[in-house]
């Protein structure tokens, strides 16, 4: 299959979620969850044009593996001065892990390129 020069270019989000908390897949559904929500939400308000595009475009998202929370924070630092939509999810602490243990980063939708020179040497999840 040919890929198409707008879904290589076009917007994406990444969902990076820390490995060393050895979370339950059903959490990690949920924490991605949580991440994608409230990214679309900054997006939709604050980047509508960039956010249009990317739901039309079929809403392309990325899950990734970090080492750890220093990991983490610094890729949150990176995008944030990249000027991307940014979300760090912190669990409210009813299950697996203790209350405001920050779980996973979203990034986007933004530029593919641009997340993508971030997250280059970050494994899929």
């Amino acid at each position: 299959m040919m890929v198409m020069s707008s879904e290589r270019d076009g917007p994406s989000m990444a969902l990076i979620v820390r490995k060393d908390l050895k979370l339950s897949t059903g959490k990690i559904a949920v924490q991605c969850s949580h991440a994608a929500v409230q990214c679309s939400l900054i997006a939709k308000k604050k980047e509508s044009r960039l956010f249009e595009r990317w739901v039309n475009g079929g809403a392309r998202k990325i899950c990734l593996e970090i080492e750890d929370l220093e990991s983490l924070k610094s890729l949150m630092s990176q995008a944030m001065g990249a000027g991307l939509v940014s979300y760090i999810v912190k669990d409210a602490g009813h299950t697996e892990i203790p209350p405001g243990t920050i779980t996973v980063l979203g990034i986007g939708p933004s530029p593919r390129k641009t997340i993508d020179a971030l997250i280059g040497d970050l494994k899929p999840y």
